[in-house]
Parts: structure tokens; C-alpha cells; sequence
């Protein structure tokens, strides 16, 4: 697939998700907490996709595909535990001395991480449209 309209769809998902978790905290739960592993499935796929693009663009042989997807994949798993095993040490220790955040705070990073994507949306898009 072309990778302009693959990067579009991308960041369409991050958005989508962006705005599921806003819907959830105001009591409308969406798709993704109906089925979650539906759009998880359908994330996987779409970035798989991207992803699998990205390598066939640098130039990575067909036969070493597969296993760079696999370290990619254990890599990014990996990431993933080490980012939560901090985010938790964070909220750990904000407890232990007391010091809430901000209601505010926790919505911060869903609006950064919304807007960014939005960005990229309309940026890809526009070259899609207008850029042919």
C-alpha cells in the first residue's frame, strides 16, 4: 500500500483514541471499552502495516521481514514495561509524600498526544490532497 494514506490512517487512530479516552472520563464510553480488542486488533494491523512499509523502504530484504518484526515487536514490549514500571514508581512516590496531582494534570498528556496527532493528520492529508 501507498504509505502517505497508511501514516494518514496512523494518526487518524491516535486521534480516535485520544478522543475515546475524553468521551470516557465524561461517562460515554465508546468503541474502544466496548471492544477493546476489536480496536486493538485493528491498531495492531494498521501499524503493523506501517511499520512492515517503513522496512521494505530502507531497504531490508524480504526474507529479514519476519524477524525484524519479531525484535521490533519484543523491543517495543519491552519499552512498554520499562515506561509503566517508571509511570508507577512516579505515582508511587507522589503518594508516599502526599502531593496530589491536579485534576487537571492527567488530561495533559491525552491533549499533547491528541493535538501532535491531529497535526500529523492534517499534514499527511494535505499531501495526499494537494501534493498528489
Amino acid at each position: 500500500m501507498p504509505p502517505r494514506p497508511v501514516e494518514a490512517a496512523i494518526a487518524l487512530s491516535i486521534v480516535f483514541l485520544c478522543v475515546e479516552i475524553v468521551h470516557a472520563w465524561h461517562g460515554r464510553t465508546g468503541v474502544t471499552y466496548r471492544y477493546p480488542w476489536v480496536v486493538a486488533f485493528a491498531f495492531g494491523l494498521l501499524h503493523g502495516l506501517g511499520f512492515a512499509g517503513a522496512l521494505s523502504d530502507i531497504g531490508l530484504p524480504q526474507s529479514e521481514i519476519p524477524l525484524a518484526l519479531l525484535f521490533f515487536n519484543i523491543g517495543v514490549e519491552i519499552g512498554q514495561l520499562m515506561f509503566v514500571s517508571v509511570v508507577l514508581l512516579i505515582a508511587w512516590m507522589l503518594r508516599q509524600v502526599n502531593l496530589h496531582a491536579f485534576a487537571w494534570a492527567r488530561a495533559v498528556p491525552v491533549y499533547v498526544i491528541g493535538t501532535i496527532a491531529s497535526y500529523w493528520l492534517i499534514e499527511r492529508v494535505d499531501t495526499i490532497v494537494f501534493q498528489g
